[in-house]
């Protein structure tokens, strides 16, 4: 877990991706939060299906640079934007992330703040 001044981003486990996806707000439940009205694009449902899932599932994979980094609000105890670092590091140690924010958080620094926190992390981890 990354704790940033609003934020805290939670890399999700294989089980946690699954209630994700569902969007019925089983994920929320399983992590004590506020429900969200987030929906998933027909891209990232695609991206679940042929990437994230199958390479977080592989145990011989790190599965924090494969799962999607959930961001939550500490002062709403809800879900506003997701991060995923596309794959481990590739031989000169780069990474590329994907991000969104929720539409009703769009525009209020959240995602600067989560690139933030996850490029902070990333400058502890030494094959990086």
């Amino acid at each position: 877990m990354i704790e940033t001044e609003r934020l805290i981003l939670k890399p999700l486990t294989y089980g946690q991706l699954v209630k994700y996806t569902k969007c019925d707000n089983s994920l929320e439940e399983e992590l004590n939060l506020n429900k969200t009205s987030r929906t998933i694009s027909p891209e990232l449902k695609e991206a679940f299906e042929q990437t994230i899932l199958p390479n977080v599932a592989d145990k011989t994979k790190n599965y924090l640079y494969s799962t999607l980094w959930t961001a939550i609000s500490k002062a709403e105890n809800k879900m506003i934007g997701d991060l995923c670092i596309v794959g481990e590091p590739n031989a000169d140690g780069a990474i590329e992330i994907g991000y969104g924010t929720y539409d009703e958080f769009q525009g209020k620094g959240f995602m600067t703040e989560i690139v933030g926190g996850i490029i902070e992390w990333i400058k502890t981890q030494e094959n990086v």
